[in-house]
């Protein structure tokens, strides 16, 4: 109510300086065709001073940015990287002030100065009756064309800067999704899956309506109908190892006063506008909380989590410990058909285990991080790398990504601080035993010995005139 109460306020204000606009001769059929049309307008946003009418001047201005073809949204974000930085005469003024005397207030006058222009057209197109969500929709087109020109990259940092602090996760509103939530939210719900497709309505049902599974998202004030993240969660006894099993329609249905496990089997981000925006880990510690509140019993958090880089890593080719591997063996992997064959699928297992332990374990990108996007968020999150799951997945989409593996990650709430603390100083990767011994030992533990790709090479071969 309040959120509808203040959306109200809002567009009512937008509407009074409309009105404002359209005395003063401001034309609505006059609307903005061109990148630098709406280029005016956002100037006139920063120069306006009233509150009504900088409301409405940004909603016009938001409008017509959303109206303009690809082309001219390219060139819109090219004169915000070029000419809306920070006044360089003022700059110039403060650098000099502050090297002439370094004290603390030209110190907060130099950073003052720093500020792009575009930070505070961002500001102000927020205002405007539901601006955070045109802003939003506007780094994801921005998104798609930052690879034209580098120095777009500058507007991303002020997008990124300014929805860090706008998204805080204080900020944020952790719901319930059941099947008596408003259906424009669970139609939502189905579309921005984005790790086990969720195939029509009583699929959906399946995962949110039963007693032992649950459904959370993250919302914005702002946002009220938009889901920020969400993550689907299954209540059972013991560590689940594969997916199909989670989400049988004909699965036995457990007590969930008697479960013991949380399994988050699926996290989905929804809104591209806010990759690079964290609050998945406070998602998962607050459902968590939400969790052990209802249903005491519960001792043990799990994933049951994709591996989304390894047949990329592994059809690659370039780690040391895949040398010799044929990169046409990892296009028959993604076919279905060896999954007929008990001898084959044992084969390969003996040959996979191995090569996904290693690829948790030492596989890193050039900054030193894990390779998997998945490990990166889960490992900083301050999880264990608990089990590897042989056909832990045996869709399409788990053939095609890892070769059928998924790995399970520990939230020991005992452990949490200290793995996070490990992994972000000193990049160390909290694995249990069982993980631990399954990577090949060799003369370094960072490679396979050469006798363990020999072998592995000797399997694959083997399995590749097999198939």
């Amino acid at each position: 109510m309040s959120n509808a109460f203040f959306s109200d306020l809002l567009t009512s204000i937008a509407e009074g300086g409309r009105n404002l606009l359209d005395r003063k001769g401001w034309s609505a059929t006059d609307m903005p065709t061109a990148a630098v049309d709406v280029l005016t307008l956002c100037e006139a946003v920063l120069s306006g001073r009233g509150e009504a009418s900088g409301a409405a001047i940004a909603r016009e201005a938001l409008n017509a940015y959303a109206r303009l073809p690809d082309l001219e949204k390219v060139e819109f974000f090219e004169s915000l990287a070029r000419d809306f930085g920070p006044n360089r005469e003022r700059l110039a003024k403060a650098v000099s002030a502050y090297s002439q005397s370094p004290d603390a207030a030209a110190a907060s006058n130099l950073h003052y100065c720093t500020e792009p222009r575009r930070q505070e057209l961002f500001r102000r197109l927020n205002r405007a009756p539901g601006g955070t969500k045109g802003l939003v929709a506007m780094r994801a087109d921005f998104r798609k064309f930052s690879g034209v020109n580098p120095e777009l990259a500058l507007v991303d940092a002020d997008f990124t800067h300014l929805f860090a602090s706008w998204f805080n996760p204080g900020f944020l509103v952790l719901r319930h999704i059941d099947w008596g939530t408003p259906a424009n939210i669970l139609e939502k719900i189905i579309r921005y899956e984005a790790v086990h497709q969720i195939r029509d309505w009583d699929d959906l049902r399946r995962r949110i309506d039963p007693k032992d599974r649950r459904c959370y998202a993250f919302f914005h004030p702002a946002m009220v109908d938009e889901p920020l993240i969400f993550v689907e969660v299954a209540l059972t006894t013991p560590m689940p190892d594969n997916v199909q099993a989670l989400l049988a329609a004909d699965r036995a249905h457990e007590d969930a006063e008697k479960a013991r496990t949380a399994v988050f089997y699926s996290i989905s981000n929804c809104q591209e506008g806010l990759a690079g925006v964290s609050f998945g880990n406070f998602l998962i510690k607050q459902v968590v909380v939400e969790l052990r509140r209802e249903l005491p019993k519960l001792d043990q958090f799990v994933t049951l989590s994709p591996v989304p880089g390894f047949m990329k890593w592994l059809s690659a080719g370039t780690d040391p410990a895949l040398a010799g591997l044929d990169p046409a063996i990892c296009a028959q992997l993604t076919s279905p058909e060896w999954m007929d064959a008990p001898e084959k699928i044992e084969s390969l297992r003996r040959t996979l285990e191995p090569l996904a332990a290693h690829y948790f374990l030492k596989a890193k990108t050039p900054d030193g991080r894990p390779v998997d996007p998945v490990a990166r968020f889960h490992l900083g999150n301050g999880a264990r790398l608990e089990r590897i799951n042989w056909l832990g997945d045996r869709s399409a989409k788990g053939l095609r990504e890892s070769a059928s593996i998924m790995v399970n990650y520990l939230y020991d709430l005992d452990e949490i601080d200290r793995n996070h603390e490990e992994f972000a100083n000193r990049g160390e990767i909290a694995a249990s035993s069982a993980v631990r011994k399954m990577a090949p030992r060799g003369e370094s533990r960072s490679l396979f010995s050469r006798q363990g790709v020999a072998d592995s090479r000797a399997r694959l071969e083997k399995l590749a005139r097999e198939l």
